[in-house]
């Protein structure tokens, strides 16, 4: 392979995957990954020749991924959110396109609600940080806190929020738990909290279920337990006009606005579908 040129590479590693049931897209992520190139670049140079010792790192984590299942952000150490780079590894949730939605309307909603006083916001169960990050980065008047029950996901978070230059309280504990301790009030809550049922494990692809974290994908329940305790824990943190969003997995709208109404008789409810017209967000305004 040692004067391959990049469409060639390429080519081969989109066969093979396609051979072994893998998407063939991830190609042309780690290629690019392995080259450092921009998108841009990327295509530009599809007849230049590859150096052989980037092929063959390139090869051995085509691989891999073919082997194992090792999501390609595990192999690359990072995944794009909200057009910014994040540290991920197997101690987080890998983030996906539907919690970007998330972000960017909770994100719509304090830049359209005027208020006297600074905005607080809460990422429930943060895992890499990428929602809290992400909204102190757009929103630099906001006060963000981030709370997770697992000290390394809270060291990856940490350590994705020193490299954007992001301003994020973080704390250890069970959801709202730290924020209750300490006696924090909070305007909005907006968490991607565990969902799935145990019952959907064998549904889910290798490449999820062996290697994101067990305690960021499902819930007991029926996947609702998550937002029984994050729900039943608001009503001591949430201020009297405060904003609760939360992604929910696509069949859950109505038990999740079942759970806020119990909580919440008076508040206005709603569910937002995302890109892929399947329902995804569940909003309360207390």
């Amino acid at each position: 392979m040692s004067q391959m040129k990049q469409y060639e590479v390429l080519q081969w590693a989109s066969l093979f995957l396609e051979k072994h049931h893998r998407e063939q897209r991830v190609a042309e992520i780690l290629l690019q990954h392995h080259l450092n190139y921009s998108r841009n670049d990327f295509f530009m140079n599809m007849r230049e020749p590859i150096d052989p010792n980037i092929i063959q790192r390139f090869k051995r984590d085509v691989e891999k991924h073919v082997e194992t299942g090792m999501p390609i952000q595990h192999l690359m150490g990072y995944e794009e959110f909200y057009g910014r780079k994040f540290k991920v590894n197997e101690h987080v949730l890998v983030p996906r396109p539907e919690t970007e939605e998330l972000v960017q309307h909770v994100a719509n909603y304090i830049e359209t609600t005027s208020s006297e006083h600074q905005i607080r916001v809460v990422d429930v169960g943060t895992g890499s940080g990428v929602i809290a990050i992400s909204l102190a980065l757009q929103l630099p008047n906001a006060m963000v806190y981030a709370t997770d029950i697992s000290q390394e996901a809270l060291q990856v978070a940490k350590t994705n929020a020193k490299n954007h230059q992001a301003q994020v309280t973080f704390y250890q504990g069970n959801f709202l738990q730290p924020l209750i301790d300490q006696g924090i009030k909070t305007d909005i809550i907006v968490s991607n909290p565990p969902y799935i049922p145990r019952s959907e494990e064998k549904t889910l692809a290798d490449t999820v279920k062996n290697f994101d974290p067990d305690m960021a994908l499902y819930a007991e329940e029926n996947g609702l337990a998550a937002y029984k305790e994050i729900i039943s824990q608001s009503t001591s943190v949430l201020e009297l006009n405060g904003y609760i969003a939360v992604e929910i997995g696509h069949a859950q709208s109505e038990s999740v606005n079942d759970i806020i109404q119990k909580n919440y008789p008076q508040s206005k409810r709603n569910t937002i579908q995302d890109i892929n017209g399947k329902d995804r967000i569940v909003t309360a305004k207390l």
